[in-house]
């Protein structure tokens, strides 16, 4: 009975395991994920690039639309936060009495990236704008 049960056990793990699939998020072609920054589109991103080139680098735009003469713009948006808490406590002791101390700080930041990359007829970069925030 234990027997079947393990093998019951381990069958199950097996088949579920199979079910689990890793979704990098804005990945490049090579499937690793990119890392947009300010850097990258300033020297990598230039006009006349063709549209191709710019996924090579920037991966998958967040939003793609077009402009009033139905030329495509990209449009990348970035946001990232950060917490840091930090806790620092004091103890001490005096043979009947005790004293203790604690002090709790949280410190949070939060950055933003927007890029919008203008393309004209033939799929090329004609213009491209930034905007890089943080609080």
């Amino acid at each position: 009975m234990k027997r079947k049960f393990l093998w019951i056990v381990l069958s199950s793990a097996i088949i579920l395991s199979g079910c689990i699939m890793n979704h990098p998020t804005n990945a490049g072609p090579d499937g690793n994920a990119t890392n947009l920054t300010v850097g990258k589109v300033q020297g990598e991103i230039k006009e006349g690039m063709p549209a191709s080139d710019v996924a090579a680098i920037l991966g998958s735009p967040n939003i793609v639309t077009t402009d009033e003469k139905r030329r495509e713009v990209w449009m990348y948006d970035k946001v990232s936060s950060n917490r840091v808490d930090t806790r620092n406590s004091a103890y001490g002791t005096l043979i009947l009495f005790g004293a203790s101390s604690r002090q709790n700080e949280s410190t949070s930041t939060q950055k933003t990236l927007t890029i919008i990359i203008y393309f004209d007829e033939n799929k090329k970069v004609r213009d491209f704008k930034y905007h890089y925030s943080q609080f």
